[in-house]
Parts: structure tokens; sequence; C-alpha cells
């Protein structure tokens, strides 16, 4: 390997977390070359609830195995399965199922909350370092309930947030309107998540974030990945699919859900599938918020960004080829009418993405068990953008063969 080449790294995925990786990586001296088939900020990023949200929550649980047919027979409910795709989710499943065990269920909070604690940070040091900490807000996001019983069911979060040393203040009659007066007066209780923050754009940080790199000394390239080989001086080689190799010493992959194919090739395959969300971006929603909010019983947030109001969330569990079901942002409109009556739905466009998930909810943040050259930086679920400017600074770490500040055993690829 020449000495030249021993600084190339080539990084797969110009998503939030690629990006962030990009720059962290060309920032501490390699020569990076950022691939991704599309646009960069264009593929899930592009369409996320632009949240930096501090409150780890393990998607599996003990009494999770009791909602699994009301997923399968609710369309309109927070989890909907379709039931072409439940055989196929089987495996997934009972490994989402395991993770819910009580003795695992810690060790999972621990290793997400290792992740959020130092996040904020993070992000702010990211932001500050490509000139765009305008970026994000200093509002924080309220989750609301309806009820009391809502509430009630929420306390075991609650608890683990108070258990981490997270802030929050509970809201009850008047105080929730005074926050945020668009909210309805049937919405009973809230709670404040005033270290939860906002991004005013997402796919403006991703463009903001490859193009700080660039201007470092990155190179952008257009193009699909088939193949990753290596040869015998231990240079690792990117196949594209149109023939171009591409030659570096590191190789970072970040191309979300479909990370899973070329690990697969690696002969390390993952259980990596794809949460589809959905949002709808409101540009004349009649209404003004200073909050982000979340309604956790609903499963779907309203956030303030991208110049007008988006509301998103909720999971649909049907694979990567089925096509978009846009009844399910439309529902997610009707729930936050509820919570905003006066939010009017006008010059609105619909989205769906795919969400990269792992059963057990915590990401893949690891070398390859199989080729050392080449890094994984996966599975984020809800959290990519949370996570990103972190996921940035580990793989960075482990890249330059620095110790990294977070215990990565949690996050490596052969937990499974």
């Amino acid at each position: 390997m020449t000495d030249e080449t021993k600084k190339k790294v080539v990084v797969v995925g110009a998503g939030v977390i690629g990006a962030s990786i990009a720059f962290d990586l060309q920032r501490r001296g390699f020569q990076v070359t950022l691939i991704d088939k599309g646009e960069p900020g264009r593929g899930t990023s592009f369409g996320n609830m632009a949240s930096i949200a501090l409150d780890f929550a393990a998607g599996s649980g003990p009494s999770t195995w009791k909602k699994i047919p009301g997923w399968l027979l609710d369309p309109e409910g927070p989890v909907w399965l379709r039931p072409s795709y439940a055989a196929r989710m089987l495996p997934w499943f009972l490994r989402f199922l395991a993770a819910g065990r009580p003795s695992r269920l810690r060790e999972i909070e621990d290793a997400g909350m290792s992740l959020s604690l130092r996040a904020l940070g993070d992000f702010r040091e990211m932001l500050q370092a490509i000139g765009a900490s305008e970026l994000m807000t200093e509002e924080g996001c309220l989750a609301i309930y309806e009820t009391e019983a809502e509430f009630a069911a929420d306390r075991g979060h609650l608890a683990m947030m108070q258990r981490y040393g997270l802030e929050f203040e509970v809201l009850s009659n008047g105080a929730i309107q005074y926050h945020e007066p668009a909210l309805s007066p049937v919405i009973a209780k809230a709670v404040l998540l005033p270290d939860n923050k906002s991004i005013r754009d997402p796919y403006r940080l991703v463009v903001r974030l490859t193009d700080a790199a660039i201007a470092a000394g990155a190179a952008f390239a257009s193009g699909a990945v088939s193949n990753i080989e290596r040869k015998g001086d231990g240079t690792v080689v990117v196949v594209l699919d149109d023939g171009r190799r591409i030659e570096a010493a590191f190789v970072v992959l970040a191309a979300g859900v479909h990370t899973r194919f070329l690990a697969a090739k690696l002969g390390e395959p993952i259980p990596l599938e794809t949460e589809r969300g959905y949002h709808t971006q409101i540009m004349k929603p009649g209404i003004s918020m200073r909050y982000s909010v979340i309604w956790p019983h609903r499963a779907f947030m309203v956030t303030p960004t991208a110049g007008g109001i988006r509301v998103g969330g909720n999971v649909e569990l049907a694979g990567l080829d089925a096509a978009p079901d846009f009844r399910r942002p439309r529902v997610l409109v009707r729930h936050a009418q509820r919570a905003l009556p006066g939010l009017k739905v006008e010059e609105a466009t619909e989205w769906m993405g795919h969400r990269p998930a792992l059963p057990d909810t915590i990401p893949i943040i690891s070398p390859s068990s199989k080729m050392p050259e080449v890094f994984y930086a996966t599975g984020h679920g809800h959290l990519g953008l949370t996570y990103a400017a972190t996921t940035a600074r580990l793989i960075g770490d482990m890249v330059s063969r620095a110790k990294p500040s977070v215990d990565m055993t949690p996050f490596r690829i052969d937990r499974y």
C-alpha cells in the first residue's frame, strides 16, 4: 500500500450519518471520498423529524408480544405490519422480542444512553465546526398526553430519564397552553424536555456537512456500490456498478438499510430491517409553534422545520419494495389536528423514507469482523439525526486508532 493510499477513506452513504463521518475524517487529515447513488441528503435523512431526541427508548419490552396482534389488525395504529410481509419479518421479530427481556433491557438502555448523554454536545461542536450553529433551535420538545391514563402509562419512561439524569418538567392545565398556545385544552398533561432540540432544516444540514467536507478537500462520487474487495497488500477496493474501482485504506459503510446487502457480501449478514416512516410537510399550517411536540401514545411528532410544520412518525413494516401507503401520514395529520386544532393543511407534500432498524434498537458502530479495514455505522432507527455527530466522532476515533470515549462493545457487528 502506498503512503498516499494509507490516508484514503471511502464513506458509502451520504445521509446525515455518512456526511457527518466524511466531515469528521477529513478534518482529522484523511482524504475522504463520499459515495452515494443519489444526491447528498436526498434519502432517508431528507424527511426525518428534525429532532435531537436525547430520551432514548428501547423498542421492545417484556410485554411487547401482547401488542403484535394489534399491529397486524389495526392499519391506523402506531405500528402497522403488512400481513403479506409478516412471514419475512419473523426472524427479526424473534430477536426483537428477545431484546425485551428484563435482563437485556437494562443493557440496551445503558448502551443507548451512553450515546444520548453526549449527543447534544457533540452535535453543537459539529455545527460550530461547519459554521452552521444557527441550524439548531434552542427550544425544547413537549411530550403530550390526552388523558391521565396515557401519562401514567409513560411513567416508566420518565423514571428511566430520571435514572440517567435527563431534565424534564411535568406541566398541566394552563401551563401547557402557556408554553404552547396552539395546543388544545383537551391535552391533560405535558412533559417539557428542554434538551431535546430541533434542526431548522435536516436536508440543509446534510448539504452543509457535505460542502464543508468538500471545502476541506474531500470528494463526492455518484454511484451505487456493488462490492468491497481486499487486495493482498491490505488495500480495500470499492467496486461500483459501472465498473469503477476506488482504492482506499479504509471503508465506512453508512448506507442505512442498504448496508445489509454489502454486509452480506462480506460474509457477516446483519438483521437490518426498514421501519418505513412517513411525513406531511405543511407550508401553510395556519399556526406557529415554539416547541416540537411528540404524542407518545400515538407515536408521532409535529416539528416546525424546513420552512413549515412537519407531521410524521409512526412505523410501517413492509420491506423496501412495497409501494407507499399514504393513508398513514393522513392518519397522523388527523391526530395532529386533535392536539393542534388550528392546524391547516395547505401547500402540503407527503413523503416516505426507510429508517434502518435493528431488533435491539441500538446501532452498529463497529469494525467489520471479517475485514478489519471496513467499518459499519448503521441501524440508528429513529435516532439517526440525534446520533450523527457522536457516531462520526466514534468512527473517526476507530479509524485513526484513537481510544473512543464510549464503550463500543454493545455496538459491535458480531453481537447477533
